[in-house]
């Protein structure tokens, strides 16, 4: 009889049972169950805050990335007693769903040993579900384009926040796109954040016809990129910062500078922006979590008859000069903390084997 491999471990006071840590996840690499746990272990110090109070959505694949998945937003009943939960109405189901919510690191721990590689949250908190803290643009490529045209969309967004005084963020998506985010943290709602955010869209297709498009019409999309501004909806949910994706190789969802995206725009190089575990988790210990401030950081989200007066310039935005040796700068680096400077080191835990 087939024997399952178990290990007990105690984090923060809470005891787990972690199962099969030896098994393939990632086929292709030999990635496993334990390295998808160890690696969010150790990157939970920066993305615990990004997780905590949303509504999460978990995309569990128990037989690896090359098997079959689904999405779980109910919280499962076998959950420990500790793991909190929110009820969130769901139109669609016309009735609560009870949602996870990982708000430490055992809940992260528990939910990555039943194989949810990919953690998906809320643009807004749990408490008040219908006011979202960000707006989101998901930059996705059509074939033949590449995160490469991604780049030169995200820019040309950047440049329009840059002239309503906003601060943009920009992470990759872990797959094949660029997300630019704008942190809010004020008074808004969906039906403000998903106007504008459409509108937006449909200003840039207007001005860049050959490059950009608002219609989620798989024909209309090739060798083009979707400006998908749907996301900006309280039934959606975008994959969190930090997360993995379910890709042949353990890619991440990594923040990235505006100067890392320029560098990428002006040598044409898809590569430049793409992080696998151990990529990300350097990066951290060098950079801390740059995209913290889309948490915190407090800004009014422009009227959408400004927008609609706005005209765009049709020509690219140029590219900043930018050398191979170019680093970050020491002042465009975020200060250190406690957290981010753990987020390297594994934690510690007490395993016991046993056969059942």
């Amino acid at each position: 009889m087939a024997s399952r491999s178990t290990n007990t471990v105690e984090i923060q006071g809470r005891k787990l049972e972690l199962s099969n840590l030896d098994k393939v996840l990632y086929p292709e690499v030999g990635f496993t169950k334990g390295q998808v746990i160890d690696y969010y272990v150790r990157i939970a110090p920066v993305l615990l805050p990004h997780l905590r109070d949303r509504p999460l959505t978990m995309k569990r694949y128990p037989n690896g990335v090359t098997g079959q998945f689904f999405y779980e937003k109910n919280c499962p009943k076998h959950r420990p007693e500790w793991v909190q939960t929110a009820a969130i109405w769901s139109e669609g189901n016309n009735r609560y769903m009870n949602y996870c919510l990982a708000q430490d690191l055992p809940t992260l721990v528990w939910a990555a040993n039943l194989a949810d590689l990919e953690l998906h949250t809320s643009l807004s908190l749990a408490k008040d579900i219908l006011r979202p803290t960000m707006m989101v643009f998901d930059l996705d490529p059509g074939p033949p384009a590449t995160i490469v045209q991604c780049c030169q969309v995200g820019v040309w967004l950047k440049a329009v926040f840059d002239a309503f005084g906003l601060k943009t963020f920009a992470k990759t998506s872990g797959s094949k796109g660029l997300q630019v985010y704008v942190p809010l943290n004020t008074p808004v709602t969906y039906d403000d954040t998903k106007s504008f955010a459409h509108e937006l869209a449909r200003l840039l297709e207007r001005e860049h016809p050959q490059l950009v498009v608002s219609d989620m019409k798989k024909s209309l999309r090739v060798n083009k990129i979707l400006v998908d501004w749907s996301q900006n909806d309280d039934h959606k949910t975008t994959v969190c910062v930090y997360s993995l994706r379910a890709k042949d190789h353990p890619t991440v969802s990594t923040p990235v500078t505006w100067e890392e995206v320029q560098r990428t725009l002006a040598k044409g190089d898809p590569k430049l922006l793409v992080f696998e575990t151990q990529d990300v988790l350097g990066r951290v210990e060098k950079m801390g979590d740059f995209f913290a401030p889309v948490l915190e950081l407090k800004q009014k989200l422009p009227k959408i008859e400004a927008l609609r007066s706005a005209k765009l310039e049709k020509r690219s935005v140029p590219v900043l000069a930018i050398t191979k040796a170019a680093k970050p700068t020491r002042t465009s680096k975020p200060p250190r903390t406690a957290a981010t400077r753990r987020a390297a080191r594994p934690v510690k835990t007490t395993k016991k084997k046993k056969r059942v």
